[in-house]
């Protein structure tokens, strides 16, 4: 599949129509689209390595650094996972037509609340061609179609995974039209976002330039799978080689992806005992290092420069860290509150009452007691995969796997009723 040439108009109008056989589908018919979209991931993965080298090659993803460049990578076991991703997807219920609810009103009227699809949903996503198969797997299971609006960096890569999409849907019997992919600059995005009546919900994966981009001009409902300035808080009666372990994965694991820690605040009583440690591991794995003073104080041999106001609210995505020491709880609870992102939080603890303080006080999508925030992800929550991670309250919060991608609807039978 190339990226289309026709209008973002004329794409999203061509999603709307192929919406409603994919709203009518049955489960079989889904199940089938997507085992062959996994058999032609792993019967093509030659074919859509050499797509993704040419992304990698092109001038356009030179100046990425080294976490985007993995973003944007799909290695052979990547693939491989990609495959696994989409059949993990297969074998979960069908939301679509589940019962909610079922009760008969006073009017002898037989309620029943279902599930259904939202109908067209478009994802604008960066350097992650993996997200194109993910997103698509979910709104085919889910009874939507998708419209795609993937990096100019991974073009190749998309237009590659998007058309086996498209190919596994013309094998199941379904519309290809299902899965659009568009591409360019802000002013189609501004017109993607002003799809009334065409598009349902638009999804954002990006940082916080993209969600600034799509609040000023968006007419269509927005759930933003947003930034994750994400915070690991040592607690002074932490286990410390815990403490040292799980901070270090929740940094170095994977910094470029969205629930990776950018903070790490350590309780006053235990910074001298954990900080000297704990920061040179970093800084061997290649981990830039700023902080407060008092982190700074308690570093040792290892540098760590002066964090700045804006260091505290910033998004790494990448091998840096910002470090700062705290003297209770509390004052930890604060801190994330005022320069979080509502995305993951962790705390490390033996209290669990301090636990408790900390779950309940910090106001995030996902909270942690003694692990890494790397968890946070729809796949291994159980979702098969995810399209992002919702900070927000309505309508979805946290991974947004199959159920977010559904809303409800009211059946009425009767007998002959009028009112």
């Amino acid at each position: 599949m190339a990226v289309t040439e026709t209008t973002v108009k004329d794409a999203c109008a061509a999603a709307k129509h192929a919406a409603v056989d994919l709203a009518r589908a049955d489960t079989t018919t889904k199940d089938r689209a997507l085992e062959r979209i996994a058999e032609l991931l792993e019967e093509r993965t030659d074919e859509i390595g050499e797509a993704n080298a040419a992304d990698l090659a092109d001038e356009r993803a030179q100046g990425l650094s080294t976490a985007l460049r993995d973003r944007l990578t799909l290695t052979a076991e990547r693939i491989a996972g990609i495959a696994d991703g989409v059949r993990a997807v297969l074998a979960l219920s069908d939301p679509v037509g589940e019962l909610i609810e079922e009760r008969t009103l006073d009017s002898g009227l037989e309620l029943r609340k279902l599930r259904v699809p939202l109908g067209v949903v478009a994802v604008v996503y960066e350097a992650r061609p993996n997200v194109t198969i993910d997103c698509a797997a979910l709104c085919i299971k889910s009874g939507n179609a998708i419209v795609l609006r993937g990096s100019s960096y991974a073009q190749r890569s998309n237009a590659a995974l998007a058309g086996i999409v498209a190919e596994g849907l013309e094998a199941a019997g379904l519309p290809a039209d299902g899965v659009q992919l568009i591409a360019g600059g802000r002013e189609d995005l501004a017109e993607l976002a002003t799809q009334e009546g065409v598009v349902d919900l638009v999804i954002p994966r990006g940082g916080e330039g993209l969600k600034d981009a799509l609040k000023a001009v968006a007419t269509v409902p927005v759930m933003y799978a947003a930034a994750g300035n994400c915070h690991v808080y040592v607690h002074s009666d932490a286990d410390l080689e815990m403490a040292r372990q799980v901070a270090y994965n929740a940094k170095v694991d994977r910094p470029g992806v969205c629930n990776s820690a950018e903070t790490l605040l350590v309780n006053a009583d235990v910074a001298a005992k954990l900080l000297p440690k704990l920061l040179g591991e970093l800084h061997g794995a290649g981990v830039e290092l700023v902080g407060d003073e008092r982190a700074r104080s308690v570093a040792g041999a290892t540098p760590v420069g002066e964090a700045s106001d804006s260091d505290w609210d910033t998004e790494y995505l990448d091998l840096k860290m910002v470090v700062g020491v705290v003297d209770s709880l509390d004052e930890a609870v604060e801190h994330v509150n005022r320069h979080g992102t509502g995305h993951s939080e962790a705390i490390i603890t033996s209290s669990g009452d301090s636990a408790d303080a900390f779950t309940g006080g910090v106001d995030a999508a996902a909270v942690y007691v003694n692990a890494s925030t790397r968890f946070t992800d729809g796949f291994v929550f159980g979702m098969g995969a995810e399209i992002g991670n919702s900070t927000q309250k309505l309508h979805a919060r946290g991974p947004i796997g199959m159920r977010e991608l559904t809303t409800t609807k009211y059946v009425l039978t009767g007998n002959g009723q009028v009112r």
